[in-house]
């Protein structure tokens, strides 16, 4: 079975991205099932293995992905200048090596140098570019030409997706509209069969307002948009349901009977989230020419460099990327020999008089 090519960017280096990194790679049974590429500082991935007081994991010095070893952990340089590491403080200079290395990984990527990325925690005040930096999400879905996507987070319990992301919440219902709901759905049942092996996927879909609006007393939104994005999804081949209300569909935990909850905003999906898969959770982004999926927690400024910080939702980011890899190969190995069918009919048999 072919081991992925596997990019992973360093995050931001004042805070705990490169201890969870270095924490699951000293793990030599990783390279078992892939190949890591680490994009970043080498000087500062060599100080927090010294802060953490650790000999592994070992690594070799790439240029390139051309060059990349089998078997060992890589590390492509994306600056090479001592940095001064200053933990728990946001910093512009620990925002630019972040996204040196971030800028570099994609570079591979959109070569079809790599067979998945997975990120590390960054601070997005501190990423400075031309249009405003407002998350990995969308910077990596317009640096690789996609037209939309969707955020997943997900553990064994429970997986949520949002309609909005990353965006202040007096400008969420203006966002919210018809074909952003339903292109959302789309993405999400694709997935899901495709990522997640799921024949036919159950979604459920999120109200915007308290009670769902409460019959127009408290908003017309569900009324007027949202349940015709269901509808004319579940037209469209998309096995939906909903409007629900936020509250009690968390709190009758009816997120069990769903294979994907999809939320109209951030922390309305969230903070159930989190409340269920703070430490386990991970992030993906369904719908890219590549996977990408990501630690479902910050920068982690207030615990950097106490060697606190724990792996487990880098590690479950790593291992659900090597997971999907494996799923897609297999999906589409299946769409290209599919077993032949023909439908079943029922069979008519008389008495022979004797």
């Amino acid at each position: 079975m072919a081991k992925p090519i596997i990019g992973i960017s360093q995050g931001d280096p004042n805070g705990v991205g490169l201890e969870v990194i270095i924490k699951i790679l000293q793990h030599e049974v990783i390279l078992n099932y892939c190949t890591p590429v680490i994009y970043g500082n080498p000087k500062s991935f060599s100080f927090n293995k010294k802060t953490l007081g650790l000999e592994k994991p070992n690594y070799v010095l790439i240029r390139d992905i051309n060059e990349v070893k089998q078997n060992q952990v890589n590390l492509i340089v994306t600056n090479n200048d001592a940095v001064e590491i200053q933990f728990g403080k946001p910093s512009d200079i620990a925002g630019k090596e972040a996204l040196l290395a971030i800028d570099r990984m994609l570079q591979d990527a959109k070569n079809g140098k790599l067979n998945a990325m997975v990120t590390a925690p960054v601070d997005k005040s501190t990423i400075k570019t031309n249009e405003g930096f407002t998350g990995h999400t969308g910077y990596i879905t317009k640096a690789l030409g996609a037209n939309d996507s969707l955020m997943i987070l997900a553990n064994e319990d429970i997986r949520v997706g949002l309609v909005t992301e990353h965006m202040a919440v007096s400008k969420v219902a203006s966002a919210i509209t018809k074909e952003a709901i339903i292109s959302k759905l789309k993405i999400a049942s694709e997935s899901l069969k495709k990522d997640f092996g799921i024949v036919k996927p159950r979604i459920a879909v999120l109200g915007l307002n308290p009670h769902n609006g409460d019959n127009g007393a408290m908003g017309s939104e569900e009324k007027d948009t949202i349940a015709p994005a269901v509808a004319q999804a579940n037209q469209e081949g998309v096995f939906c349901f909903g409007p629900y209300s936020a509250d009690g569909f968390f709190g009758m935990k009816n997120y069990t009977k769903f294979d994907l909850v999809l939320a109209m905003y951030h922390d309305q999906g969230l903070i159930p989230f989190k409340s269920i898969a703070f430490d386990d959770g991970i992030n993906y982004t369904a719908g890219l020419p590549i996977i990408r999926t990501s630690p479902d927690h910050g920068t982690g400024y207030d615990i950097a460099g106490k060697n606190i910080a724990s792996s487990e939702s880098f590690g479950n980011a790593l291992f659900t990327a090597i997971k999907i890899y494996h799923q897609q190969i297999e999906s589409d190995e299946l769409k290209k020999n599919p077993l032949p069918y023909s439908e079943l009919k029922r069979e008519r048999f008389r008495l022979e008089q004797g």
